[in-house]
């Protein structure tokens, strides 16, 4: 990684190398606060632990957490939005996934800090 950085800045003043770093950290910063953000919210933070373990369709992550489904609905058409859950299509069910590895790391990571100790 840090060959590839030097690869790429060769040729480049410092003053330009400090730039661009800079707004290198902040879309980074930008793009983490997006997945924070949406990991937010206790009813899709839920439905992501559930995911974790595997596919689900609409109806089952219903009873999981005991919601209706329309807000159950709401929160994945959020979840998918951001990427982070993907959906197909079986006959008149849906069916949820993890859309995004950073997922799962982060809700195990979430899991060991606050789910474990207990």
């Amino acid at each position: 990684m840090v060959v590839l950085v030097e690869e790429r800045l060769a040729g480049v003043t410092a003053d330009e190398t400090g730039e661009a770093v800079l707004e290198q950290m902040v879309a980074h910063a930008q793009e983490a606060a997006a997945f924070l953000k949406a990991l937010s919210h206790e009813g899709r933070l839920m439905i992501l632990c559930h995911l974790t373990q595997g596919e689900k369709s609409v109806t089952e992550l219903e009873q999981l957490l005991g919601s209706r489904q329309a807000a159950v609905s709401q929160q994945l058409a959020r979840l998918r939005m951001e990427g982070l859950v993907s959906a197909r299509r079986e006959g008149k069910a849906i069916y949820y996934s993890l859309g995004d590895p950073r997922v799962s790391r982060t809700v195990g990571l979430m899991y060991e800090m606050f789910c474990a100790r207990d």
